[in-house]
């Protein structure tokens, strides 16, 4: 699978799938938001804030058909809040493809709960260093994770994963890092006053 999207399922946290959206689209990253409806754009945040994706489930299926391998660029975000990421998780075919993805090299980045409750889905963490929102520690850990409890944002090899909503611009420069370079992270970070 080629391209970079951001998925939005019922119960999201707004903070951590908009600030890193804002961010990878100011470093001119073509991320499109995804809602896991299959027919439907609007998903509602875990604060009762409607959003509309650009893409349905089905159009975004639509959209990766064909699509063979992954590249360099290529990018699966995974906000947290909760019930949105127990309902990303529970999306068998959004895991199934997530860990083609990640299998193929693709990077995987996800914030707050969605690194414990999203990414143990991944086939293997073992020795990644990790971070997720304090109490959801348990299941990264027992894959085999080393978390930590003080890093805001971790970037180790195709896994990016954060700690939080406090965190979520520096979680989106750090993705642009991967993906554009710290140069443009940088020049990104110095537009918006940081």
């Amino acid at each position: 699978m080629k391209g970079q999207y951001l998925f939005l399922a019922d119960g999201f946290e707004i903070v951590e799938a908009m600030a890193p959206a804002d961010v990878l689209r100011r470093g001119k990253i073509n991320l499109k938001t995804v809602s896991i409806k299959d027919n439907d754009k609007k998903v509602l945040s875990s604060h009762g804030i409607n959003v509309e994706a650009d893409l349905s489930w089905n159009e975004f299926k639509a959209e990766i058909a064909g699509s063979k391998g992954t590249d360099s660029n290529s990018l699966l975000v995974f906000p947290g809040g909760m019930p949105g990421s127990t309902n990303l998780a529970a999306k068998s075919e959004l895991m199934e493809l997530m860990c083609e993805h990640f299998n193929e090299g693709g990077l995987v980045a996800a914030i707050c709960a969605a690194p414990s409750v999203v990414l143990s889905h991944l086939p293997s963490v073992k020795g990644r260093k990790m971070c997720c929102y304090e109490g959801f520690e348990a299941a990264l850990e027992e894959a085999g994770a080393e978390v930590s409890k003080k890093s805001g944002v971790i970037a180790d090899g195709n896994i990016i994963s954060s700690r939080g909503a406090g965190h979520a611009v520096a979680f989106g420069l750090e993705i642009l890092a991967a993906l554009k370079g710290k140069e443009e992270a940088d020049r990104v970070a110095v537009s918006i006053m940081l």
